[in-house]
């Protein structure tokens, strides 16, 4: 758990720009969503959702790489970094299995390594405050 615990820059920071790919959906909403689910949304409100998702993902990434350098921010970074890819996790898991053999696939693949490795660091951190208190 040392390493992890020397390793969390690095590990957030390179979790960060993973998740700061989503900012594709921002820029191509249609080749992201195809990427992603094999399939398309269409029109106006499809638009304005996809780029909104897109970003909202991206500024986690953004907020994780924040994290990575500001030790001050990184419970908080982490936190809602395991909430955000708790919910993409259990809302593929719920009703998109479908949409497994697609990158999103490979998105909870990822995002549950991240947040094994965000637990067990902020559990590792919470044992070390609670040693070096008594």
């Amino acid at each position: 758990m040392q390493l992890l615990s020397r390793s969390i820059k690095w590990v957030m920071l390179v979790a960060g720009l993973l998740t700061c790919s989503m900012f594709y959906a921002l820029v191509a909403p249609e080749a992201s969503l195809i990427s992603n689910f094999g399939q398309a949304l269409e029109g106006p409100v499809a638009q304005i959702v996809v780029r909104n998702w897109g970003a909202l993902i991206g500024l986690m990434g953004v907020l994780l790489i924040y994290g990575a350098f500001r030790e001050e921010a990184r419970t908080i970074a982490l936190l809602m970094g395991i909430a955000s890819k708790l919910v993409f996790i259990s809302l593929v898991l719920s009703f998109g299995q479908a949409f497994l053999p697609f990158q999103a696939g490979v998105a909870v693949v990822a995002d549950s390594l991240m947040i094994l490795l965000f637990v067990a660091y902020l559990v590792t951190q919470r044992g070390s405050a609670r040693s070096a208190s008594a």
